[in-house]
């Protein structure tokens, strides 16, 4: 098996992609992994580049959810190993991708903006004339109705055919002026050899891709294919190479993380991997997300209690508190079914912070099935809520769904919602002050001696600190007070 290198973004372009963002540490299997990414990179390019000729460069905008921005990791990395350079704008870039959600109207229509502004802009970048291409779910949407609408785009890519993208990207570079990837229908998952990773101390790693769930709401099952799981040794062999660059936290990635099925002998069950992935030397901290109700079995809180490195944080999409409502949007569900996952949750031995999402104005939602939901944030408090208005999206049963509600009311909902969860959370924090927590240091304040990071359960904490040298290190913070959204404290002499 072939292992997969991860590599910092600077040390393939020689530029740094954020001047914020903190610099990876250089330990001794960090320096000599960044060693064989370089010479395997420069050995890629020169089977993809002519000799003498000027290097190509890239330009990767993302849009939408962690998946997507996973997504773009590996295609900057199959970019990087054919000898491309990744720039910092668009002008200076051979190829302009961009990396497309399609969850919202909005992220949508944010695509199209972007791609109006080359109607007629699209020149040359060191000799060699411009392509664009458009990557993801509404390149998987819109298909080659892209080029109808946008005729100067070169490349349309659905997140489903990126394991075809080398092909893609050869048969561009030939001169090809339109080239696709659309399939839907497939067993196969995207695999790189080289991965360029943008955070220096937390990595995500896709463990399954697609659903099968087909809310009457989502475009993903259409956009991303069916449910198709990693091997168990690949996701465990890349989480090992990582824990030797140097990263303490990993994140499992999947539409449906919880509802992955090895496809290897093994055979494990989600569980199991994550009591593996925990007990890899050098790993600190495992999360996973998202989880779908349906499939969050005791087993999963029983091995979050198991092991300290299992983050004690569970993201459960609940997306109404009615029943009926629920039914309506194909959940597989109802709202009872939903709190005795919570009760089996709240229940662990260690305290683990659950979090949800939620759509406000879905089709025929009453008032009274929007109290419900109401009724379910006292019921439930959540740690974190992200909140959205039901916004129509292509090919999925709710489009055509009778009872639209009107916008201001649906925004009218999303305001009383928002505002009654964060009475919840004011409450909730003010509770934590005088108790300690392990945080991750993230990043350092403009404001002289604060800094910020993340509990295990997946809290934002700002804090003070005389320490001058903590980024990337795990520090004990007091609580001394709150925001609705996050902690205040200080940095603690020990834990």
């Amino acid at each position: 098996m072939r292992e997969e290198i991860h590599i910092p973004l600077e040390v393939l372009t020689g530029e740094v992609a954020n001047a914020s963002a903190p610099a990876p540490r250089e330990t001794r299997a960090a320096k000599e992994l960044y060693s064989s990414a370089e010479t395997f990179a420069a050995s890629e390019s020169r089977i993809f580049q002519p000799a003498g000729a000027q290097r190509r460069t890239f330009f990767l905008e993302t849009f939408g959810c962690q998946m997507n921005e996973h997504d773009s990791e590996k295609v900057a990395g199959v970019l990087l190993a054919r000898g491309y350079k990744q720039v910092e704008t668009p002008e200076a870039a051979n190829l302009i991708l961009y990396n497309t959600c399609s969850i919202r109207e909005k992220a949508a229509q944010k695509v199209f903006s972007r791609l109006g502004v080359y109607r007629d802009a699209l020149g040359q970048a060191n000799g060699v004339q411009q392509k664009i291409g458009v990557l993801g779910c509404v390149a998987q949407q819109e298909g080659e109705a892209i080029f109808s609408r946008a005729p100067w785009v070169s490349l349309v890519c659905g997140s489903a055919s990126y394991r075809n993208l080398p092909q893609m990207l050869a048969r561009l570079e030939a001169g090809e002026e339109r080239v696709t990837g659309l399939d839907k229908d497939t067993d196969e998952t995207f695999e790189t050899d080289v991965t360029r990773r943008d955070n220096p101390w937390r990595a995500y790693i896709t463990i399954i891709e697609g659903c099968d769930k087909s809310c009457a709401y989502c475009v993903v099952p259409f956009t991303r294919g069916p449910e198709r799981s990693r091997d168990s040794a690949r996701v465990l062999a890349e989480l090992r190479g990582l824990a030797r660059s140097g990263y303490t936290e990993v994140q499992f990635l999947g539409q449906t993380v919880n509802s992955y099925a090895d496809p290897s002998p093994r055979k494990m069950r989600f569980s199991e991997l994550l009591l593996e992935a925990a007990q890899v030397p050098g790993i600190r901290r495992v999360r996973f997300t998202t989880s779908h109700p349906r499939d969050f079995t005791p087993d999963i809180v029983e091995a979050i209690d198991a092991h300290q490195s299992l983050c004690n944080h569970v993201h459960l999409p609940v997306q109404s508190g009615s029943s009926r409502v629920l039914r309506a949007m194909q959940r597989t569900y109802s709202r009872e079914a939903y709190l005795e996952k919570v009760a089996m949750i709240r229940s662990a031995r260690r305290k683990i912070a659950v979090t949800t999402d939620i759509i406000v104005g879905f089709p025929g939602e009453t008032e009274t099935e929007f109290e419900q939901t109401l009724s379910l944030l006292d019921e439930v408090k959540y740690e974190g809520v992200f909140a959205f208005m039901y916004s129509p999206r292509p090919n999925t049963p709710a489009t055509s769904m009778p009872d639209a509600i009107p916008e201001g009311e649906k925004s009218r909902r999303l305001a009383v919602l928002l505002e009654r969860q964060r009475a919840i959370q004011v409450e909730a924090l003010g509770k934590l002050e005088g108790e300690l927590f392990e945080v991750h240091v993230d990043g350092k304040s403009k404001k002289e001696g604060q800094w910020y990071g993340h509990t295990s359960c997946n809290r934002v904490a700002n804090f003070g600190s005389t320490a001058t040298d903590i980024l990337g290190h795990y520090v004990p913070v007091r609580v001394a007070g709150c925001t609705p959204n996050s902690l205040l404290g200080v940095h603690a002499a020990r834990f």
